[in-house]
Order: structure tokens, then sequence, then C-alpha cells
């Protein structure tokens, strides 16, 4: 077997899945058997600067604890259901995360990076109505291994390639998992892991206020707010959490943010749908809150899908638009499509939710009913 093989582990074989562990919690684990703490720092080596999960492969370990550690732990990623290459070279990979649900990864090449957008949930509770992902409905939180295992297998994948940039972007809300999503965040940016820049590692949210509160304190990276309108009537339309965190209390939460964000700049994307927010007036508007502000616009052409019940706006009204934030003073900028002949653009991924859970929108919005 390939050192880096990509093969699924029993998840019922009662070893434990050290992907994703915290180095606290590896250093733990690596103390419980009666080994040293540095033999944390040496599988993270292996796991993360390497890509290698055979831990026999792991040649400055001991031969004994090799064996020990085949017996009694493993590194488990998620099984590749499929995988479709778009012509642009974007790739997407949906993901078996047991129980009969499925997420779905993408990967972006481009001339200066390469990005990774990652799912943190399986479906997504906020029911926003341009989102297929929150079509899908919501089943459960993606746990730390599932998540970071995204990245990993699609180190591997891509390779020789170095994936330079992740972005929290795919299916889910990543802020109602923010107890998975952040340990996974951390490691991105730990040296001994994967050691990206902090602006190289970012957390898109609809605008949850509290977990935004929480994440400038714990956890600084870069963080984009799904706006996507200028006042809270069609907000409340168009992203139904308004409702509990309208717009000013969301841009107070980010503009807290942005006084501890490494880059000091906070991203607001507004998809752009056909007669719905994209007229020169809600430009206008949008430009009045964000203008003198830590903020840029990144407008995102609507990726239809079906069901939708949206057509995205003309090339003329995004260039109008971006014309009105232009000369405002607003920097902003047009996202080109990606992926969207595999349905891998922004907005598509839909992957395979069965079980879905009834939700409820609140101040406490994380997951279902009950937990």
């Amino acid at each position: 077997m390939p050192a880096n093989a990509l093969t699924l582990s029993n998840p019922d074989d009662g070893k434990r899945n050290l992907l994703g562990m915290p180095e606290e919690a590896l250093v733990g684990f690596f103390e419980d058997l009666d080994q040293k703490p540095f033999r944390a720092r040496q599988i993270m080596r292996w796991v993360y600067k390497r890509r290698v999960l055979d831990f026999a492969a792991m040649t400055d370990l001991s031969k004994s604890l090799r064996e020990q550690l085949s017996t009694v732990a493993d590194l488990r990623l998620p099984d590749v259901i499929s995988e479709e290459r778009s012509a642009d070279g974007t790739r997407k990979w949906l993901l078996d995360v047991g129980g009969g649900q499925a997420v779905e990864t993408v990967f972006i090449p481009e001339p200066r990076r390469a990005t990774l957008c990652i799912s943190s949930q399986a479906g997504c509770a906020l029911d926003c109505d341009f989102c297929a992902t929150g079509k899908q409905g919501f089943n459960r939180n993606l746990s730390i291994a599932e998540i970071l295992g995204q990245v990993v297998l699609a180190s591997i994948e891509v390779a020789p390639t170095e994936i330079s940039n992740v972005v929290f972007m795919g299916m889910g809300e990543p802020l109602a998992n923010y107890a998975n999503v952040v340990p996974v965040a951390k490691l991105l940016i730990n040296d001994r892991a994967f050691g990206l820049s902090r602006r190289r590692v970012t957390i898109s949210t609809v605008g949850l206020v509290p977990q935004i509160t929480r994440l400038a304190e714990e956890c600084n990276v870069a963080l984009a707010v799904s706006l996507h309108a200028p006042n809270d009537e069609l907000r409340d339309r168009l992203v139904p959490i308004n409702r509990v965190h309208p717009i000013a209390s969301l841009l107070d939460a980010c503009w807290r943010y942005a006084r501890v964000l490494a880059s000091r700049q906070v991203t607001f994307e507004y998809v752009m749908l056909d007669g719905v927010n994209d007229s020169p007036a809600h430009a206008a508007d949008l430009a009045r809150l964000l203008r003198g502000r830590p903020a840029k616009v990144n407008l995102i052409p609507f990726n239809s899908f079906p069901g939708s019940g949206f057509r995205c706006s003309s090339a003329e009204s995004i260039e109008a638009f971006w014309q009105v934030l232009q000369s405002r003073g607003i920097v902003a900028t047009i996202r080109r499509p990606r992926g969207d002949d595999i349905a891998a653009a922004c907005g598509q991924l839909a992957g395979r939710i069965d079980d879905r859970r009834k939700v409820r929108l609140s101040h406490k919005l994380v997951g279902a009913e009950g937990e």
C-alpha cells in the first residue's frame, strides 16, 4: 500500500483517528502510550508536511511504536464517491461522510494561487433561497477529522501542486459548527501542521454575530461575510438569519473583528440576482453602509441550480453596480465563475443529504432541534 493511500479505515474498529487532533490532544495521546511529547510533532510532520498516512512508512518512529500505533490508531480520510473535472481545471470531490450523507470539496487552480473550498456541515440550516446547499436541508455538523480530511485528501490528489489558500465556503455555515471549525483553522495556520498564512485561511459566514465576536478573540484568520443585500427588508428575505442578527449588529461585529484581523479588512460577498438586489440604487445603499470602513466587496454572478427561482444579473448590470461602488470609494471585485460546468461554483454545492432534520433560527443557531 502506498504511504499516502486514500483508504478509509473501518470507523467501528475501535482505533483512534489522529487526523485533525489538536496538538495538545495529540501530545496527551502519546503520553498515554508512555511516549515523549515530541512524538506528536513527528506525526504532524509526516501527515501535514509530507502527506504520509501509513504508520509503517514513518521511518523516524521506532518499529515497536509503529506497530503499536497500527493497532490503536489510524489516519482516516473520507471515502471519495466521485470526482469531476471542469474545463477550467477546477476539481470537485463528492465525499462519503457516513449515514447516507455526502459533502463536496472543490479545488480551484489559478496562476498565482491554488484554493481549496471545504465543507463544514452535511447540508445547511440557514435556508438561503439562492444557495443549493440550503435547499438540500441539514443533517449534521462535520467532525474535525471530516473537515481536515478534505484538506489532506486534496493535498495528496493535487500534488505536486501546493494548496496556498483554504476557504470555509463549501457546504454549511462554518460558524454554526464553531467547535469543530476553529481547531481545523488553527491547524491550517500552525507551523507544525500546514503553516498557511492567517490571510490565506478564510472563514465565511452569513452573519452569526456571537460567533464572529468569539472568533476575533480565539482565531485570527480572514473573515468573509455573505451580505447580499444593503437593507434589512431585502436581507430578511434572502438571508433569513438576518431576522435574528440584522445588518447594523452584523456590521458592528465585523468592524470589531477588523480591529484584530491580520489583513485589517473584511470581505463582503454579494451575489448578483437579476431584478432583486442589483440596481444602482442598491449599489449606492451598499456604498453608504461600507464607506470609510475596512471593507472590500466581492460581487458574485449568481450560479444557477435546479429550482432556484433566480437568474443571474446581466453583465451590464453587474458592471454598472461595480462602477457605482468604485465611484464612491469602495474596493470591489467581480468574481469570475469557476467550475460552473460541474456545479462547483459558488452557491452550487449540494452534495447528498438524507434524513434532514428540523431546525430553528435563533441566536443559538448551530444545528438540529434538541441539540
